[in-house]
């Protein structure tokens, strides 16, 4: 499924750990443009998301792993997953399925839809609104901008980023 007007396709541009505060900021990049959407993540589900990426094989399934086993086993494919809201500092995300001739919209933390996403291989969609509540980050050129970006990251508590936002 491709973006429409209301929502942009995203990809993950990277995953940062905090350790003060035993959690991820996983940021989320526009395709085709220049925003960029930080979302603050457990700690369980960053390294969720964070193995994945990696590559790294583990010996038994993660939760995330066997939500993908079951949808595949049950004949069920995760079509996108859907970052639908930004209300007071928090996210909301929607998995979209489908099933034979039967389509489901599932409500789900962004963390878990994006752990299921990246294990499935499923597009994310940023709704529109989300970026225009969210506060506009723009995209790093360099490696030094990127690295510059992580380390502000590291310091930056969720209350600051929305400090000012309705």
């Amino acid at each position: 499924m491709r973006a429409d007007n209301n929502y942009k396709e995203s990809k993950i541009f990277s995953l940062v750990l905090i350790p003060l505060l035993s959690q991820y900021v996983l940021t989320l990049e526009e395709v085709g443009g220049q925003r960029l959407i930080p979302i603050w993540i457990g700690i369980n589900e960053g390294n969720a998301i964070g193995v994945y990426l990696q590559g790294e094989k583990i010996p038994r399934p993660m939760t995330h792993d066997l939500m993908a086993n079951f949808l595949k086993i049950l004949g069920a494919r995760v079509e996108r997953i859907l970052i639908s809201d930004l209300k007071d500092g928090t996210y909301y995300a929607t998995v979209g399925l489908t099933s034979g001739n039967q389509r489901f919209e599932i409500d789900a933390r962004p963390s878990d839809a994006l752990a299921l996403a990246v294990r499935t291989d499923s597009p994310i969609l940023v709704s529109e609104k989300v970026l225009k509540k969210c506060p506009v980050i723009m995209k790093p050129i360099s490696d030094e901008e990127v690295d510059r970006f992580k380390k502000q990251l590291e310091v930056l508590k969720p209350e600051d980023f929305f400090k000012g936002l309705e």
